[in-house]
């Protein structure tokens, strides 16, 4: 089993080449959904409350607009967070990885996951690919789906440059043009990630 940490930057479409992966017949685990269903559990919950207070609540449920807000406006809540969900969320994908069967396909795991090289977990995966685009793209892209120039630039500027991302990966794909052009290098990276499984699976 190859374990590869699928990266980039806001916007950038690691969403996008998660799917293709997946359609190609890798195994893709999405973080965000893991937080997600990390974020509706009581205990995390609390845990948040504890950090953020009251008003982060409403109803039971965690007001998520508002963590952003302030997260991305105070990067040292941003790490506190992250603190609580991160080992949560490698001990999931631990969870699913064990659950994935030994014998038959898949045998390449996709792990969709935004923050790798900001959080240095670079030396939990085998691959590392980054999916990148020009950042005026990027912002393009996110405001045609409502989000404000404004919120994406503070976003993106919250994360590593995506130049050295790039410099630190074994692969990279750009998105900056059209679907078919991104399936093409995905395809030709899934080849090359099976046949290095192969060669693991030989030893």
């Amino acid at each position: 089993m190859i374990k590869v940490g699928l990266t980039g930057n806001f916007g950038m479409g690691k969403s996008t080449v998660a799917e293709i992966f997946r359609s190609l017949g890798a195994y893709v685990i999405s973080t965000d959904k893991i937080v997600e269903e990390l974020l509706n559990e009581a205990s995390v919950i609390n845990e948040i409350k504890r950090l953020f207070g009251q008003d982060v609540v409403s109803g039971g449920k965690l007001n998520k607009k508002y963590i952003a807000q302030i997260v991305f406006d105070n990067p040292l809540m941003r790490i506190y967070l992250e603190n609580i969900l991160h080992p949560k969320v490698f001990e999931k994908i631990d969870e699913i990885i064990k659950k994935i069967p030994e014998r038959g396909e898949p045998k390449i795991v996709v792990i969709e996951a935004p923050v790798i090289f900001e959080r240095g977990y670079q030396n939990r995966f085998d691959v590392i690919i980054t999916v990148w685009t020009p950042d005026e793209i990027a912002i393009q892209r996110l405001q045609k789906k409502g989000i404000s120039k404004q919120e994406a630039i503070k976003r993106l500027r919250a994360q590593f440059p995506i130049e050295m991302k790039k410099s630190k990966s074994d692969y990279i794909i750009d998105n900056s043009g059209s679907v078919e052009k991104t399936k093409a290098q995905v395809e030709e990276i899934f080849q090359k990630l099976t046949a290095l499984e192969h060669r693991y699976a030989g030893n």
